[in-house]
């Protein structure tokens, strides 16, 4: 490493790439420690919320932290990329349809956008989830085409998020980090970025092993999920009701059957195994079948909801829930979503709310019903709050002659159907 490189130990100046889901919390945090940080995105209207604190959010304390002292001491959003002593790079890597192969474009211009400012002795921390082998095939060529060279020049890490979209800032200060350098100095470099508010163990290894971990850990996931998926449409063939016998089976102190569900959404646990595939789809048979388990779970359902409303001319539906999961906002690759519009596609009268999500709330699921004259009512999400006040009302179902169907457990949406 240059003689300038070595001095610059410090991340006293941080400069976010990405200022979303994941890198607004993570800046959010760095400028509570004392950080300076310089929130980067192409949104021009995200990076003026950021800059007025008036970002409104249905998360209480996200929005609280936003408006902090520190923050607003600390934290400076632009569309144009500046210099620090440390870059982090969160940004988007979605799939590309219909192959299924990684867009890196995101990650590949942000590192492009940090080239110009650059002096030697920086580092660069990716935080976006990649494929195995994109540091070593991507990152690295694009900075030793620019000049520099990883390891000499500038540091190289990459430390994966895990964060839990709903529980964000919990998450952030207390999982573990894995982080990854292109070197030890690197990977021990990135760790000062976290050290000062992380209370999870922080494990280092090379960058390679750091793209598989989180790989890893949600095909993990999404595999498990796909066996719960499984084994309940075998207990449909059999008209059986899996989520009894999972229940017995998981009283075996070595079993763990996850619960069925309408599928899979959110932005890891779809797109991350796919992943694994573009690198090595000779081993990954399972991986893909899994994967094909899950995403045609929400047509599933959609086919068991029209099976229960079939005994009705022109049934008119109320669907609860349009998040990917419980308790959280956050509508990507929602398999809810994905099942509403089935219906509707196929010309059912159908309302949609959901309590987190703006422009889908309500106040008061009584006045919902009063408003809509539902003759079924669906829950395919199962917020807390959705399933209090289900309970709470359920006579007046009875009374009203609205029947209903509930699709969800607390660890995953369930099929089963009261």
């Amino acid at each position: 490493m240059s003689s300038k490189s070595a001095q610059l130990a410090s991340v006293d100046e941080v400069v976010v790439i990405g200022t979303g889901f994941i890198g607004l919390p993570l800046a959010l945090v760095l400028a509570e420690q004392g950080k300076q940080v310089y929130g980067v995105d192409i949104d021009e209207n995200l990076v003026e919320a950021i800059n007025d604190a008036s970002l409104r959010l249905n998360d209480g304390e996200f929005q609280s932290r936003l408006e902090s002292e520190a923050v607003r001491a600390n934290l400076e959003a632009s569309t144009e990329a500046r210099g620090g002593d440390a870059f982090v790079i969160s940004v988007p890597t979605p799939l590309e349809e219909p192959s299924k192969s990684p867009d890196l474009s995101y990650v590949e211009a942000a590192v492009e956008s940090i080239i110009p400012h650059l002096e030697g002795g920086e580092l660069i921390n990716i935080e976006s989830t990649i494929p195995p082998l994109t540091c070593e095939n991507h990152i690295v060529p694009l900075l030793e085409d620019a000049g520099f060279e990883p390891g000499v020049d500038v540091q190289l890490a990459h430390s994966p998020e895990r964060i839990l979209p709903g529980n964000v800032f919990e998450e952030i200060v207390a999982n573990d980090r894995v982080i990854g350098g292109i070197d030890e100095a690197s990977a021990r470099r990135a760790a000062k970025i976290y050290e000062p508010f992380l209370e999870g163990e922080i494990y280092f290894t090379d960058l390679v092993s750091a793209e598989l971990c989180k790989l890893m850990e949600n095909t993990f996931r999404d595999v498990n999920v796909a066996l719960a998926n499984e084994f309940a449409l075998i207990g449909e063939e059999m008209d059986v009701d899996m989520h009894h016998v999972i229940d017995i089976a998981n009283n075996h102190p070595r079993v763990d059957i996850l619960k069925p569900g309408i599928g899979v959404g959110g932005h890891c646990l779809p797109v991350d195994p796919w992943f694994l595939n573009e690198v090595d789809p000779e081993h990954t048979n399972l991986i893909t079948t899994a994967r094909r388990i899950n995403d045609k779970m929400p047509d599933v359902t959609a086919k068991k909801i029209r099976r229960a409303v079939a005994h009705y001319d022109n049934p008119k539906i109320l669907g609860l829930g349009a998040a990917y999961k419980p308790n959280t906002d956050d509508q990507r690759n929602s398999p809810a979503q994905k099942i509403v519009e089935s219906l509707l596609l196929d010309g059912y009268d159908i309302a949609h709310y959901d309590r987190h999500i703006e422009g889908m709330e309500y106040d008061d699921l009584r006045s919902v019903l009063e408003a809509e004259q539902p003759d079924v009512v669906v829950q395919l999400v199962p917020h807390d709050e959705t399933v209090s006040e289900l309970a709470e009302i359920e006579e007046e179902f009875e009374r009203k002659g609205i029947e209903l169907l509930q699709f969800g457990e607390s660890r995953t949406p369930s099929l089963s159907v009261t």
